[in-house]
């Protein structure tokens, strides 16, 4: 009987022993970042089963409508139409040298629809809108008003975190698309009214060698970078701590972290829909013809 007490007792302090590394690796930054990039994907998932499951109200989808999408249009409308400015200048001006300055609306239009403007208007996005998603929830987080939903048994991923989702899944192409115009626009403007380009020659070949492979490349892209910038950001609210400092860090963190995974992303995704254009040629024409 002793001796069942004291082995007992001893792999009760085994037990105890082994809990009480688990605290200690939370200080190794590596395990930190594994512990992060684990419940940031948990996160991902309960939203979309929260989603899925029962919608928020519109009141609150729309809310997000306008805060993501209509909002934003300036600062996008800005990014765009400079940034149609600048590759037009510059392709003008690097291509006229070569008698290949008729090309210059393709080359805007082109980088437009595929990079510049999912790539910017998603930058633009993480700026105005992550940071205040962070900052806000992170606010409610310090100061217990999460806390206090739940005690009210309402669920916080459905009503703070499921509409910033659905906004930014619904307007993120939207405003791609816009600032692809926009661009367009800009570039169109520069080169007919500035270098004296006809206008014909800046417009005849987008028709003939656009496809919608280009607009389902930058739609595509759209999409996934709403859903880096509303996850991230309102992961990164959600686990904040320690008071108005805390809130800053987080918002700095969150916007530096969707930064990077919009880069990384953006490649991952222009390597793998490019590898997959045959098979798409082959099998659905539609989509990239």
């Amino acid at each position: 009987m002793l001796f069942l007490l004291t082995q007992r007792g001893a792999s009760l302090k085994i037990r105890a022993n082994t809990f009480r590394i688990c605290p200690e690796m939370n200080h190794v930054p590596f395990a930190q970042s594994l512990t992060s990039i684990g419940e940031y994907f948990v996160l991902i998932a309960r939203v979309f089963w929260v989603t899925l499951r029962r919608p928020p109200s519109y009141d609150l989808i729309r809310n997000q409508f306008y805060e993501i999408g209509v909002a934003s249009l300036p600062v996008v409308s800005i990014t765009g139409f400079s940034t149609g400015i600048v590759l037009a200048a510059q392709a003008f001006f690097q291509l006229s040298g070569y008698g290949l300055s008729s090309v210059t609306g393709l080359m805007v239009a082109k980088a437009m629809l595929v990079e510049m403007g999912p790539v910017l208007t998603a930058f633009m996005i993480t700026g105005r809108v992550g940071a205040a998603m962070t900052a806000e929830l992170g606010t409610m987080k310090v100061t217990e008003q999460i806390d206090a939903l739940k005690s009210m048994a309402v669920n916080p991923l459905r009503y703070l975190v499921a509409p910033r989702f659905i906004g930014g899944i619904v307007m993120m192409p939207l405003l791609t698309v816009y600032s692809s115009f926009v661009g367009i626009v800009g570039g169109y403007f520069i080169s007919v009214y500035y270098y004296g380009m006809d206008s014909q020659t800046f417009m005849d070949p987008l028709p003939v060698h656009l496809d919608n492979f280009d607009f389902f490349s930058g739609l595509l892209k759209s999409v996934f970078f709403g859903i880096v910038i509303v996850t991230i950001s309102c992961y990164k609210g959600m686990i904040s701590k320690g008071g108005a400092r805390g809130v800053g860090k987080s918002t700095t963190n969150s916007v530096v972290i969707s930064y990077s995974v919009i880069l990384i992303t953006n490649f991952l995704i222009t390597i793998t829909i490019n590898s997959f254009y045959p098979f798409l040629e082959q099998n659905f024409p539609w989509l990239v013809k």
